[in-house]
């Protein structure tokens, strides 16, 4: 039985295929299809938009952070969930770091056998489409480009133009063109695109650009693509750690919110997987901290809303309060800006968590960016398995820095890859609390069952009394005015 799937390229980036995309899938989703998506890369806000598109979690796919097995493993277990599965690449078809085009989309359509949907970007082009696309089928004959979608159109008369070149040179099937329209281009920031999470009508812009496509994309012919993909091959078996729940069930709390959405959905899924139960915080609204054993903040852009995460101080006494006493918190990039003393960005300083000896600044160009090599130190506090790593491959992407630290911090992680928070050093340990800008990805380096190891452990000396009075029960502070 075949997996119907498909993958949405382009020629190049910032041709419009996030958009085209999250048409499709929304579009599919609306004539009643389990629609499953997958973001080749790294990318946190890309899957946000694309699960809202689909009704259904969106999974990253990246060789280099999770290894071949472990992605060809997490896309057979979701696909086979599934009755379409569109995988969105990032840059261009045969973009990548590497000279041979071994993390290139491509290389991933190659992998898990994906008939391409290439995206054009049609501004001011007509004759010119047809050598790009005998180029681009050209380069990679191993690879199957069963149709494009011409994006950007700007006339009746453009597309028929377009139409005619391609159908005279090539045997490029056209399976839509999209007209230019502004009112459809999803808003950037310094990041990328703006988080759905931030945006009121994100929902209704979805399902606008939903009925967008559906006009003008042949959706039939896009889902027999779909449905000529060959067989997948069986699925490699799961390597790594393997997350345990026995014990009781431990509460570990996330913060989801405008201001912080940054996980991978296999992340949040291995959690349950080994006996948390996630409960949900809103750092701009929640004015208690409920009861918890553990917490987990990822990133975000605590910057953009620097003036309402400050205005809930009863909440940060709080999460000061319960960090302080132990709590074992893990916080990536923009967690650790949160949990710092300050953050300063455009001439405007605002007081956070203070539960760390730092102050985030935020900075007009990208202070870390890419991918990242880290080595464990002896600080690390998390336990380690004989088959877990100690050399780690993260990412990160920020535009702040930390200053003022404290002169007796610990670290983490020696940065051997990557920016880190100073370039050699990552990862603040301050008693339970472990802060970096590093992104892990658990399907990689399987981060996740150590920490709810760790959380266990602090849970069971609490529940044992071995831990100091002030540490027990402070999960549970109730907030007072700063």
């Amino acid at each position: 039985m075949t997996t119907p799937r498909f993958m949405v390229s382009a020629a190049h980036r910032s041709s419009g295929k996030t958009t085209v995309a999250l048409g499709l899938a929304a579009a599919f989703a609306a004539r009643g299809h389990a629609v499953q998506t997958f973001k080749k890369g790294p990318d946190y806000i890309d899957p946000m938009w694309l699960a809202l598109a689909s009704g259904r979690p969106c999974f990253n796919l990246d060789a280099h952070l999770m290894g071949e097995a472990a992605l060809q493993s997490t896309f057979g277990e979701h696909a086979a969930t599934a009755g379409l599965n569109l995988v969105e690449g990032n840059m261009g078809l045969y973009d990548g770091l590497s000279l041979d085009g071994s993390d290139s989309n491509a290389a991933l359509a190659r992998q898990l056998g994906l008939p391409v949907l290439l995206v054009l970007d049609a501004r001011g082009m007509t004759r010119g489409a047809a050598p790009l696309i005998l180029g681009y089928q050209a380069f990679g004959r191993d690879i199957r480009i069963g149709g494009v979608i011409l994006n950007r159109v700007g006339s009746a008369r453009h597309e028929s133009k377009l139409r005619a070149v391609i159908e005279h040179y090539t045997d490029m099937p056209v399976l839509g063109a999209i007209r230019h329209d502004d009112r459809f281009a999803v808003t950037e920031r310094h990041l990328g695109l703006v988080p759905a999470t931030e945006l009121a009508g994100a929902a209704q812009q979805v399902r606008s650009i939903a009925e967008l496509v559906a006009t003008q994309v042949d959706l039939d012919c896009v889902q027999s693509l779909a449905a000529s993909a060959s067989a997948l091959p069986p699925r490699p078996a799961p390597v790594g750690s393997a997350a345990t729940s026995a014990g009781r069930p431990l509460r570990i709390g996330i913060a989801r919110d405008r201001a912080f959405g940054f996980y991978y959905a296999d992340d949040l899924a291995a959690l349950e997987a080994a006996g948390a139960t996630l409960v949900s915080i809103d750092t701009l609204h929640d004015t208690r901290l409920p009861a918890l054993d553990g917490l987990f903040i990822g990133g975000g852009f605590p910057e953009m809303h620097m003036a309402a995460l400050e205005a809930n101080a009863a909440l940060r006494q709080a999460l000061r309060a319960a960090i302080t006493a132990g709590l074992p918190t893990y916080a990536e990039c923009g967690g650790l800006m949160y949990l710092s003393r300050s953050l300063q960005w455009q001439g405007r300083v605002a007081q956070m968590v203070g539960a760390l000896q730092a102050d985030a600044v935020m900075h007009e160009r990208p202070v870390g960016r890419g991918y990242v090599q880290l080595q464990e130190t002896a600080d690390f506090p998390w336990p380690r398995g004989a088959a877990d790593p100690s050399e780690l491959r993260a990412h990160e992407f920020h535009h702040s820095s930390l200053e003022n630290l404290g002169p007796d911090l610990r670290f983490a992680y020696r940065v051997q890859r990557g920016h880190g928070i100073d370039g050699s050093r990552d990862g603040i340990v301050c008693g339970n609390l472990l802060g970096a800008y590093g992104h892990r990805h658990s399907a990689g380096d399987h981060w996740v069952p150590r920490f709810v190891a760790f959380v266990r452990r602090i849970a069971a000396e609490r529940a044992a009394g071995t831990l100091p009075d002030a540490s027990r029960g402070e999960t549970q502070a109730t907030a007072v005015p700063a």
